[in-house]
């Protein structure tokens, strides 16, 4: 049928009906307790983002309670362990339990509309992330009702935070606790770059999509290349807490220096992930309320890119009182200083397209200029910090606290109630109130002037950060005073918030309520299968642009109008161009993602308290219920090779390789994943460098002979997996599945040797930082390698099932593609721990 034909037929009122009822059954969430097993975008971001918005009225609470005891001088309102728990959990929970959460829930809740996808492509990985983030953030936030919270500061510094005698069981419950909230983040970020791109409508190229997929590309990456180093340091330090194994202990070889390294190569990219997805709220409100296409959208791109790239730059701008060569202080304080050019020229475009257009002040363009004025401030006083001397003695001060919540708060905290004000119609179908909006705004606005304008002057004044209490008379007694009664109206303006979202009685959203122009608000219909019909877009405004285009989305005028085969499908497209490439299959909704992480969640819970047994089967339970999810919901074989999807256009249900989306998630995975190596790899070299004699003279070391059989084997493993592949390929099942068995015992030598490398060579990872470098590598590839084994073992019960063929390898490709991954961190392993000592 010729696409003529196909819209012609497209015009019968019956046929549109008949389609729309398929969909809506297919689409159908569901109703009850298994309401809980939805895997929607539509659920699961709202679950995100209303669980992520507790988190952050719990932590507000906390913040209120400092505030209360700093209010007068010789306070006692609360005792000083409590008030350290206070001020960390509240730092802690801010930054891991709200403000990325925040950006992925919102980014999960409304980019496949944005982009006309009917879900993003893994709905269950999802789920799962948002089960690891609501099981990880209880865990951490409920730690503060049993007295058990972390108390050292949400940055952990060793030795105080590695001290078991002045950090108790707080600290692990935040390294491990927090770990697995990682998984959440990482999974999410993961999704989200495969989303914007793979499932951008057709005609949508690279150039025409809205800037917030941009920014949520960008910033994804920035996750990728940003969590991994903390994850790192995590190992480390829970390795030296509950193995004493002396990474931090200077006494045996180790440096605390290396979790400052390891903690701001995370922790000054985290400002700009929290920053960034704020700044592309702001990119959708400003150009719609300025009712002109946002100027520079190129200018803005590039801005971007070039904010998160030097973000990884700045690190040791934290760092400046520790005693940096002179060298370093300059190139840092450069770096910082750098920053606000691409910052400067993204403020610039949105000042622009306000010159360019005619303003509409609504309630979200209010919060989004009230954010530009207090962000500019926060980032000149951050321009400040970034010159070392200023820095030297502003260190550790009120200052800080001041100019870290001006440039959160305003890049992050304004622009997202601003997006609450904007998207809320969108999500809910209602609109929210303007009086109380603005209201809100100028609450939350002037306290929180009062609160941290005054804070400059507290810490210009001398008075340090994270004290309990303070004596009258040294000149804070009324600053202090005001910035409590100014968190106090703040805490009003939000409570405001509060009140507008959950009162009764708000008025339904009338169609496109802000006169947008980006495809999210082209149906207000209340459906859960996003968009009813896929468009062909060539524009970056098509409800601007083209018209009709809404009137062609309801009437299934595009692409997928219909579900024939009662299953859940999308449309997958090319990278650059968005050429049609394929018809997604997506898994219905299941509760093995909250089983998934129920099981691997207890594993680190169990871990926090030693409960080494349960938390070891609860582990296993937990792969194997991620294994029955893959086995039961991924790179399934479709009933027919093609499917209609269209305008004419037949495309095939199956792709593997590089147009499966289930490839590009494993290579953004691994790349993550060797983030993480390269950061144990910069701790061994860390350690090089600031020892004369790294490994110590009369270290035996791992030797060769060891490291050079799991290398050899490692090898020999990756070879097999090719091999595998190529049998596949022909079609020999039988010598496919030999192959994969070959490389999985391969790989467990390899595994094997690697153990054997640092137990069989008088390594003693407790009594030197050089014995436990190596002993934390090899541990960490062996355990690679023996993931490895799974996946092709994995892969041969597929074959001998028959789930894996000569046209059906999705499976077989993307552990090929891990495998790649994992030769070269042996590779790099073998490499550094038996043949570098050689040469140092």
């Amino acid at each position: 049928m010729t696409a003529h034909d196909q819209q012609q037929r497209q015009e019968d009122e019956d046929l549109r009906l008949a389609q729309a009822a398929r969909l809506r059954r297919t689409w159908l969430t569901p109703r009850g307790w298994r309401y809980w097993s939805a895997v929607n975008n539509t659920e699961v971001g709202v679950w995100y983002s209303v669980t992520a918005f507790f988190f952050f009225l719990f932590a507000g609470v906390l913040a209120l309670m400092v505030r209360a005891q700093l209010a007068v001088p010789d306070n006692d309102l609360v005792t000083p362990g409590f008030y350290n728990q206070l001020f960390t959990l509240h730092g802690t929970m801010m930054m891991f339990l709200f403000a990325v959460p925040i950006f992925e829930a919102v980014a999960i809740l409304i980019m496949p509309q944005m982009l006309a996808a009917r879900d993003l492509p893994f709905p269950r990985l999802s789920a799962f992330g948002f089960w690891c983030f609501v099981i990880g953030g209880v865990f951490v936030a409920g730690s503060i009702f049993f007295g058990a919270a972390p108390d050292s500061g949400w940055f952990m510094y060793p030795p105080l935070a590695t001290n078991k005698d002045t950090a108790g069981i707080g600290a692990d419950i935040w390294l491990l606790g927090l770990s697995f909230i990682e998984i959440a983040s990482i999974a999410a970020a993961v999704e989200l770059i495969v989303g914007v791109l793979k499932c951008r409508p057709p005609g949508m190229r690279i150039h025409l999509m809205p800037l917030y997929c941009w920014y949520v590309l960008i910033v994804a990456g920035m996750i990728l290349f940003a969590f991994p180093p903390l994850i790192a340091g995590d190992i480390l330090f829970e390795a030296q807490r509950l193995l004493d194994w002396p990474f931090f202990d200077p006494a045996r070889g180790g440096d605390p220096v290396l979790w400052q390294h390891l903690f701001w190569i995370f922790g000054h990219p985290e400002v700009y992930i929290i920053f960034l997805p704020s700044i592309a709220l702001m990119a959708m409100i400003v150009p719609t309320f300025a009712q002109t296409p946002i100027v520079g959208y190129g200018w803005i791109v590039l801005a971007a890119v070039g904010t998160g790239f030097l973000s990884f730059g700045l690190w040791a701008h934290h760092m400046f009182t520790i005693g940096l060569p002179a060298i370093s202080l300059g190139f840092f304080s450069a770096a910082s200083e750098a920053v606000a050019i691409p910052t400067g020229v993204q403020i610039f475009v949105f000042l622009a397209t306000m010159l360019a257009g005619r303003v509409i002040f609504a309630v979200p363009m209010l919060y989004a200029a009230g954010s530009l004025a207090i962000f500019v401030f926060g980032g000149l006083t951050g321009v400040m910090v970034a010159i070392a001397p200023f820095d030297w003695q502003a260190h550790d001060t009120h200052f800080i606290v001041a100019h870290l919540h001006y440039t959160l708060i305003g890049g992050m905290f304004f622009p997202l109630i601003g997006g609450l004000y904007y998207f809320y119609p969108f999500v809910a179908k209602k609109m929210l109130s303007d009086r109380l909006g603005k209201w809100a705004f100028w609450l939350m606005f002037a306290g929180f002037n009062i609160t941290f304008l005054p804070m400059h002057f507290t810490g210009l004044r001398g008075m340090p950060r994270r004290v309990f209490t303070y004596p009258a008379g040294h000149g804070w007694d009324w600053l202090n005073l005001v910035s409590s009664v100014g968190a106090f109206v703040m805490a009003a303006g939000v409570l405001v918030v509060v009140w507008d979202l959950l009162r009764p009685g708000k008025r339904t959203a009338p169609p496109n309520p802000w006169k947008a122009g980006t495809l999210e608000w082209s149906t207000m219909d209340d459906e859960a299968w996003g968009v009813r019909s896929v468009p062909h877009v060539t524009s970056r405004y098509p409800l601007w642009d083209q018209p009709g285009i809404s009137d062609d989305i309801d009437q299934g005028r595009g692409y997928l109008p219909d579900a024939a085969a009662g299953r859940r499908e999308t449309l997958i497209t090319s990278v650059l161009d968005a050429e049609p490439e394929q018809v997604l299959r997506l898994p219905a909704n299941s509760f093995l993602p909250m089983l998934a992480a129920i099981f691997v969640g207890f594993s680190f819970i169990g871990a926090t308290f030693h409960w080494w047994t349960p938390a070891l089967i609860s582990g296993v339970i937990g792969i194997g219920v991620i294994i029955v999810w893959l086995w039961t919901g991924t790179a399934r074989i479709p009933e027919a090779a093609t499917i209609d999807a269209g305008r004419g256009l037949t495309l095939p249900l199956y792709g593997s390789g590089p147009r499966s989306v289930g490839w590009w998630a494993m290579f953004i995975t691994m790349v993550g994943d060797s983030t993480a190596f390269a950061s144990l790899i910069f701790g061994y070299f860390f350690y090089w460098t600031i020892h004369t004699d790294f490994p110590p003279a009369g270290t035996t070391g791992p030797g060769q002979v060891w490291p050079a059989i799991a290398g050899l084997l490692a090898v020999i493993a990756w070879g097999l997996t090719l091999a595998a592949r190529r049998a596949n390929t022909a079609g020999l099942g039988a010598r496919t599945r030999a192959a994969l068995v070959l490389a999985a015992a391969a790989a467990l030598g390899s595994g094997a040797a690697l153990v054997m490398a640092i137990t069989m060579t008088g390594l003693d990872p407790a009594a030197h930082v050089y014995d436990a470098t190596v002993w934390v590598i090899a541990l960490w590839t062996a355990l690679h390698l023996v993931v490895g084994v799974i996946m092709q073992l994995y892969c041969c019960a597929r074959s001998h099932a028959g789930h894996l063929g000569p046209a059906h390898d999705i499976d077989l490709q993307n552990i090929v593609l891990y495998w790649h991954f994992a030769v070269i961190t042996a590779v790099v392993t073998v490499a550094v721990t038996g043949l570098f000592p050689l040469a140092s």
